[in-house]
């Protein structure tokens, strides 16, 4: 809970047999997490527990063996390698393998919750930071999961619909913003190698899916925006 930390990291490390996560990312912006090997941790393992943390940084992780815990959230029942509550964060070239659910994980919120508490912080609407490069394989369920629903725009906390009435009213009229998962590799994974709901404007790009039990890739809810599909 101490805000802005441009020059803080947590590299290098090993991480196993953790009975509680492996990191926790909890009121900081802009922080680095990098080049850790997280293995056999109970609970989400990279762990972003607001969803009012911004701008960091997670990168060259291998998180491997995530499992369930009975003694969290509820959310830790079914546990991601990287839970991801706000999508403005930068999430690049992390390996997830082994989970007892979900490789990554974007669990959006429609308000920050816990001690950061603010209806001014609107994730479920929020820009895209970085998801590019990850890699998920071998998890319980889906190598990556956007759930409950992502759907960036100009005005996060404004409504979505096109007010022909209003055309030149942006509170009426709030354009989505383009939000782009590249080069997401997802593979042995017993569900799905990706699956969306409740999304916007979200590009999937240059995805590699294979051996993946029910579907590579699933999309099963557009928003709908005026007279077309966002």
């Amino acid at each position: 809970m101490i805000g802005t930390v441009h020059k803080s990291y947590v590299k290098g490390n090993a991480v196993w047999q953790s009975y509680n996560r492996g990191t926790t990312i909890h009121g900081v912006h802009h922080l680095t997490i990098a080049n850790n090997v997280m293995y056999d941790t109970m609970g989400h393992t990279i762990f972003i527990e607001d969803a009012a943390e911004t701008n960091n940084v997670v990168e060259y992780n291998l998180l491997v063996m995530t499992k369930r815990s009975w003694s969290g959230l509820n959310t830790d029942q079914t546990p991601g390698s990287m839970w991801i509550t706000n999508p403005n964060n930068i999430i690049r070239y992390n390996h997830a393998a082994g989970s007892d659910r979900y490789g990554f994980w974007y669990d959006m919120q429609d308000t920050a919750i816990g001690p950061s508490f603010s209806t001014d912080i609107c994730p479920f609407g929020t820009k895209l930071g970085q998801f590019e490069g990850n890699v998920a394989h071998s998890n319980g369920r889906y190598g990556l999961r956007v759930f409950h629903g992502m759907m960036p725009r100009e005005y996060p906390c404004e409504s979505v619909l096109y007010d022909a009435e209003n055309p030149d009213d942006p509170y009426h009229n709030n354009r989505p913003i383009p939000g782009y998962f590249i080069d997401f590799t997802g593979y042995k994974n017993k569900r799905n190698g990706a699956i969306s709901e409740r999304t916007g404007d979200l590009r999937w790009i240059d995805f590699k899916v294979a051996d993946n039990l029910l579907a590579g890739v699933e999309v099963s809810i557009l928003e709908e925006v005026g007279d077309d599909m966002a």
